[in-house]
């Protein structure tokens, strides 16, 4: 048991990371990750020895906000990076580009913005995505693609709302 509650100390940080980034409010954030803990603790004989534990973590927990979504279809406000930090002052152009591409950031889909955040900041591999969305590699690059294409229209003022699909 000590070898697991050492595995899932590393992730809470990644995963708290990224619950903030979806739910935009630290409280929420900390309920979700929370609640996927207790799912991934309760289901932990269900996990496949040879899979990556992070990668179902990150599974659990975005599934875990898909359902409260639908449920509640609440969003909070974008979570603050920058708050909290005392480092050397930026210049004022980088803070322009880096306010610009949080609101272009926040102006994605969730599912761009999970796909973003997982292979820009986490570093997770293609494959790992892919088995957390349940979809081929394939159309993890092509939805990656489209995302940082739609942060890159965005951030540059070509666009001012990402292109809904419609599902027939």
């Amino acid at each position: 048991m000590n070898d697991i509650d050492e595995q899932l100390s590393e992730i809470i940080p990644r995963l708290r990371r990224f619950a903030l980034s979806l739910t935009r409010n630290p409280s929420s954030a900390d309920d979700l990750v929370q609640t996927c803990l207790e799912r991934a603790l309760s289901r932990w004989s269900d996990k496949r020895p040879e899979g990556d534990l992070r990668a179902w973590l990150f599974s659990i927990l975005y599934r875990q906000f898909l359902d409260a979504y639908r449920r509640s279809r609440r969003y909070a406000r974008m979570l603050e990076f920058f708050t909290g930090r005392e480092e050397a002052e930026p210049s004022a152009e980088r803070t322009v580009i880096a306010q610009s591409t949080l609101k272009a950031f926040d102006q994605l889909t969730t599912e761009q913005r999970a796909l973003l955040l997982w292979v820009s900041v986490e570093g997770l591999s293609y494959k790992a995505v892919a088995e957390i969305l349940e979809v081929p590699i394939g159309t993890v690059m092509s939805r990656l693609s489209r995302a940082r294409q739609a942060l890159r229209q965005l951030s540059e003022g070509e666009i001012t709302r990402p292109a809904l699909r419609r599902l027939k």
